[in-house]
């Protein structure tokens, strides 16, 4: 009998520190439960489509999908299609028709300024209230921040822009993680003792600076 699901809300790109405490309520809640933890993400950042402009990631779906699973020991990965019709759903659809009627959420966690729906008109607060109304647990995580400063994939795509990697890492939780196909480049590094390895990054993923 399907028991259904915890589910965490956010996009996760680079699965950092305040979305690790995201996914470890979730998980939490589910052991509680007894039934599987999920994360549910989506093929690209709602960003993109709502402002037109290219959003640059820090690691495509199946890394995110796969520190997910390691570091924060998510069960399920949830990656769905972000379209116009996700973009326009409204709020209260998108929380009973979508979460609780299709993905089958019997408790929900999301951070303290998730934003969703149509315009993006639903709020943590408002999702607290609608699952209350609904029968379904609900947990509201704060912020999470490092030497005063919230903890961000948009903070950390400017650490990576312009190369500091260990500052950006001490914002993930963990080292930075990209992967692609090995290419063959000028082979400079063999002439020098040292072969290197060049990987070709997938589109729209965020190169780190030279360092």
């Amino acid at each position: 009998m399907d028991k259904g699901r915890v589910i965490a809300l956010g996009f996760f790109d680079g699965v950092h520190l305040g979305h690790a405490a995201l996914l470890r309520t979730a998980r939490q809640a589910a052991a509680r439960r007894g039934v599987p933890a999920a994360a549910l993400t989506f093929d690209r950042h709602p960003g993109e489509l709502v402002s037109g402009t290219p959003v640059p990631l820090l690691n495509t779906p199946g890394d995110r999908a796969g520190l997910m699973r390691r570091l924060c020991g998510i069960d399920e990965v949830l990656l769905c299609r972000f379209d116009r019709a996700m973009m326009e759903m409204p709020w209260e659809s998108y929380v009973e028709d979508y979460l609780i009627g299709r993905l089958r959420a019997v408790h929900v966690v999301c951070g303290f300024d998730h934003r969703f729906g149509y315009r993006g008109q639903g709020t943590a607060e408002r999702l607290r209230e609608a699952c209350a109304r609904l029968g379904v647990g609900c947990d509201v995580t704060g912020q999470v921040s490092r030497r005063g400063v919230k903890v961000s994939s948009t903070h950390i795509r400017s650490l990576l822009s312009s190369g500091q990697i260990e500052e950006a890492n001490e914002f993930l939780g963990h080292p930075h993680c990209l992967t692609g196909a090995v290419v063959h480049g000028r082979q400079l590094g063999r002439q020098l003792g040292t072969p290197t390895a060049n990987v070709l990054l997938p589109p729209g993923v965020l190169s780190p600076a030279f360092g």
